[in-house]
């Protein structure tokens, strides 16, 4: 039975994420002023000490940005390198005339998902940004048609499938066997993403104006400075190299023994920072200097990227920092105090913990490890036979509804330069539907 205290709490919650959306939407306050004054007010309304909310929210805003912000810088100055050498180009009329224009938002999709297997959603986002801008400029489709799937693609994998880090350590935690993991993950995602992609979009794309302003629209497609354009070869292998090392260090342990030099050189060459940095330095040679670009033209690009993703990055931050405040003030502890509560089977008890956990602190990573960790334990004593579902449903649970408190919400708003509600309606619904469908598809599996 949940406690007057925490029930309250929940209330506080409820009134929190509907004064922000008011604020941003309506009062057209300043986001990162509206995330800040809602999160120090629900501080004050949970009974949080005054000396630690403002702690709280400092804390849940530089965890965040402590990787957001350099992810963000330098996948936005490869984007700029690959828009202004021409790879952009290239990369989009090769998909273009692979898949047609009418079946672009599938083509799309997929990229998402096989360029989101090793890369937290984040990395896979900035890397295919530019790609999705190019695409839809040349090919005149709504944006929305094209970088909704990709996103889609790139939201399963982060929650269903390893090798993706998030996946993997949810199945780590169960015992559950990584290759039949895989296995039902793909299963249980392609359709997913089918869903929540493609199919979505072609549904809420029309009802959706976007402005036609978008300074990094206009960044990713400007006309290449370059008359030497990369061919489609080499600007993919300078886009998927970052890839590759992220996938390579999430296997460092495979190839080499912990604790070794080699071992240490893969993890850290396989970290998304210094992955992206490695590519970064890379495209200054394939997409720069093999351009004819000149190093003051290099460096101007550089400058020049940056200076659309001040915005985000301090949005994104703030979200962090809300969802923290969320967790200190007790609001996550409650919601799994409910969620043991009610009798459910195992597998939707791994969702519903992940789901509300998830909504509490905008993180999928979070969501997945508290779930399971709670999870996990019931399984062993009950020898639940299907560890690998309880897997991906944990994963799946982990998806819901992202909203104000995650970065993810701050960043697809800001790079398709949609107001909150018009995030909701596209990008929240449709991480609902991925976290839906892959809950059904999962316990129609455990039933056969």
């Amino acid at each position: 039975m949940i406690d007057a205290h925490s029930l309250s709490l929940l209330i506080y919650t409820a009134i929190a994420v509907i004064v922000l959306i008011v604020l941003v939407a309506w009062a057209k306050l300043n986001p990162f002023l509206s995330l800040f004054v809602v999160s120090l007010s629900l501080g004050i309304a949970g009974g949080m000490p005054f000396s630690t909310i403002l702690k709280s929210f400092e804390t849940g805003l530089g965890n965040t940005l402590a990787h957001i912000a350099v992810v963000v810088a330098l996948g936005t100055m490869l984007g700029k390198m690959m828009a202004e050498s021409g790879g952009a180009a290239a990369i989009a009329n090769r998909i273009v005339s692979w898949s047609g224009p009418k079946r672009i938002p599938w083509a799309m999709m997929l990229i998402g998902f096989l360029v989101g297997l090793p890369v937290f959603f984040e990395v896979g986002f900035v890397l295919l940004i530019p790609i999705a801008f190019t695409v839809a400029r040349r090919t005149k489709t709504n944006l929305l048609l094209v970088a909704l799937p990709m996103v889609a693609g790139l939201s399963v994998v982060h929650g269903l499938i390893p090798p993706h880090p998030a996946a993997l350590l949810a199945a780590t935690i169960y015992h559950a066997d990584v290759g039949r993991t895989i296995f039902y993950g793909v299963l249980i995602g392609l359709p997913t993403a089918i869903l929540a992609g493609p199919l979505w979009a072609k549904v809420v794309a029309p009802s959706i104006q976007l402005p036609e302003e978008n300074p990094l629209l206009a960044e990713f497609t400007a006309q290449p400075e370059s008359q030497n354009a990369p061919g489609f070869t080499i600007t993919l292998a300078t886009i998927l190299l970052p890839v590759a090392l992220i996938l390579i260090g999430s296997w460092a342990d495979s190839f080499s023994a912990p604790g070794t030099l080699p071992n240490e050189i893969l993890h850290l060459i396989g970290n998304d920072d210094i992955a992206l940095l490695i590519g970064v330095l890379l495209s200054f040679y394939t997409f720069g200097k093999l351009r004819g670009f000149t190093k003051e033209s290099i460096l101007r690009f550089t400058n020049e990227s940056l200076a659309p993703t001040a915005t985000i990055t301090l949005l994104v931050g703030a979200g962090g920092g809300f969802g923290k405040v969320l967790q200190d003030s007790g609001v996550s502890q409650a919601i799994v105090t409910i969620a043991l509560a009610s009798h459910v089977p195992l597998v939707l008890l791994a969702w519903l913990l992940a789901a509300l956990v998830r909504l509490a602190t905008g993180s999928a990573t979070v969501a997945m490890t508290t779930a399971a960790g709670i999870v996990a334990p019931i399984c062993m004593s009950s020898h639940y036979p299907h560890p690998e579902l309880l897997a991906i449903a944990t994963g799946a649970g982990s998806l819901i509804f992202s909203h104000v408190n995650d970065g993810g919400f701050w960043i697809v708003k800001e790079y398709l330069q949609m107001s909150v509600p018009q995030t909701i309606k596209s990008w929240s619904i449709a991480e609902t539907i991925i976290s839906v469908s892959a809950l059904g598809f999962a316990l129609a599996l455990s039933f056969v």
